[in-house]
């Protein structure tokens, strides 16, 4: 397993991180091109034009990255803003949201306690429970989540409530589908950029999707 928690699967596209040199799936990777100005930028939706340079979604790896390695891979002289992390943090976070927008909207998604704990005990196939890193602990620990599902808690309230079209959400679910896959692997970034993820009680078991 690569590191982020992905699987090397034969036939998914992978690339190497400039920083650590470990070969890994593109799902696992921030992608960076370099402006015409010359100045380091993230390209989290991989559509900038010019040559990619990967590293591994996680803060710790990108912050070592400002230091020489992306001029070497670029093999020019580069500008690293001093807080590239944290550009690729708000980046990643806003995609997170707009994903979790276009799966409530497409009836994949319902926020609420009673509305996910019905989902979770009805036999609904859940793929995703996501709660607010800033919920209270007892509440989330009283959803659990289901087999074979993920579990993230790297967004805040207020960060949920923008993707459900509320002020503030702490406990929300996603249904089995390929909006909720594109949302487990763009956390899954998000969660390695930030500090915690809230993730210690009993519903924040980060289960592997099988």
């Amino acid at each position: 397993m690569a590191r982020g928690g992905h699987n090397k699967e034969r036939g998914e596209p992978a690339r190497k991180c400039i920083v650590t040199g470990e070969v890994q799936p593109k799902a696992g990777l921030i992608r960076f091109v370099v402006g015409p100005d010359n100045q380091v930028v993230p390209d989290v939706l991989n559509k900038l034009p010019g040559r990619g340079m990967y590293v591994t979604a996680d803060r710790a790896v990108l912050d070592q990255a400002k230091k020489g390695q992306f001029a070497r891979s670029a093999k020019q002289a580069v500008t690293v803003p001093d807080n590239l992390a944290e550009l690729v943090e708000e980046q990643l976070a806003r995609r997170v949201v707009d994903l979790i927008a276009l799966a409530r909207k497409a009836g994949l998604a319902v926020c609420g306690f009673e509305k996910v704990k019905g989902w979770l005990a009805g036999g609904e196939q859940v793929r995703v429970l996501v709660q607010a890193s800033d919920g209270s602990e007892r509440g989330k620990t009283k959803l659990w989540t289901p087999e074979g599902a993920r579990y993230f808690g790297c967004l805040t309230s207020t960060e949920l409530g923008l993707a459900f079209g509320r002020q503030t959400v702490i406990h929300g679910a996603l249904a089995t589908g390929g909006l909720s896959n594109r949302v487990v692997e763009e956390a899954t970034k998000l969660r390695g950029l930030r500090e915690s993820d809230g993730g210690d009680g009993a519903s924040g078991k980060d289960k592997e999707a099988r």
